[in-house]
């Protein structure tokens, strides 16, 4: 008997998993028969879809490439058998995020409770990290991107723009002074990142137009909680996103600075995934649950700035 969808579904756990054990586990059968089925896949298609080793399995490209069209089928099939239907369908599996460590902190954990309400047997898995990910290499569903996007075919779909503040704490502008103008950052401990995408500049208005002025300070941290932590304790001025000091701002643990110098910029913010409308339902609701909550929750910040 032809079980293409069968075998797809297989593999596709095995690749969302990273193991035959696991796929095992999850299709309720044993690892021989998910590595037999897999094997036997490669040898209709006559390509090599994963490496397998003692320490680890990897996806070949040919084994990506048959991941991604086998998702884009599975989703249309569950999306005809529910139309045709017109039941409910319980949806289950895994999606998986990534995010900057901000941005999951304060933006999105807090909308996961609710969505499990809706969703009970959705598992997130959730990944912050101010590093640019590869979504293919990395097996991420949907990534939650800050800045200007680079041109690729991933989907992306808009939440909004970021203003940027530059940031001390009251004791750090009490012993170092309050920067009246741009020049004063030049003598003024500026904090930084250390990851690969960064550079020691902060990109700043100046007569009109944006110009990135070079920054130099103690530290260098590979993610943005780092860099308000040290904001508050003294360390230096920050320049951060609006939402990651909002508190802060409120409490007065930081204060905001160069605010008539017209220094804010604003990024934009979107979220980016694969498949385009041909993605699974557990990620097609995922989006449609959180964006437009997202969407609800950055829109005052531009109306009232």
């Amino acid at each position: 008997m032809d079980n293409r969808f069968g075998e797809m579904k297989i593999f596709l756990r095995v690749v969302e998993s990273g193991s035959f054990s696991e796929a095992a586990r999850l299709s309720m059968t044993t690892p021989s028969t998910v590595s037999k089925l897999i094997g036997r896949v490669e040898n209709r298609l006559g390509v090599r879809l994963v490496e397998r080793s003692t320490r680890r399995l990897s996806v070949t490209p040919e084994g990506l490439a048959y991941y991604d069209r086998a998702q884009a089928l599975i989703a249309e099939l569950d999306d005809m058998e529910g139309f045709l239907s017109k039941k409910t369908v319980q949806l289950t599996g895994t999606v998986r995020i990534n995010a900057s460590v901000a941005f999951g902190t304060l933006a999105l954990e807090p909308l996961l409770p609710p969505f499990w309400d809706a969703y009970p047997d959705i598992v997130v898995d959730l990944s912050l990290s101010d590093e640019m990910t590869d979504l293919y290499l990395d097996r991420t569903d949907i990534a939650f991107r800050v800045g200007k996007l680079q041109d690729s075919s991933l989907t992306a779909r808009h939440l909004g723009s970021v203003p940027r503040l530059i940031v001390g704490a009251p004791d750090y502008l009490e012993r170092f002074g309050r920067p009246e103008t741009v020049d004063d950052l030049e003598h003024h401990r500026c904090l930084g990142f250390n990851f690969r995408r960064a550079a020691p500049v902060w990109p700043l208005q100046e007569r009109g137009r944006i110009v990135d002025r070079i920054v130099q300070g103690p530290l260098l941290a590979n993610n943005g909680e780092t860099v308000r932590r040290a904001a508050i304790r003294g360390a230096g001025l920050a320049r951060l996103a609006e939402y990651h000091v909002r508190e802060d701002l409120a409490a007065g643990r930081l204060v905001e600075v160069l605010t008539e110098s017209g220094t804010r910029d604003e990024e934009e913010i979107h979220a980016l995934y694969q498949g385009g409308k041909q993605v699974p339902q557990r990620i097609r609701v995922f989006l449609d649950f959180v964006v437009p909550r997202l969407q609800a929750s950055l829109r005052p910040l531009a109306e009232n700035l």
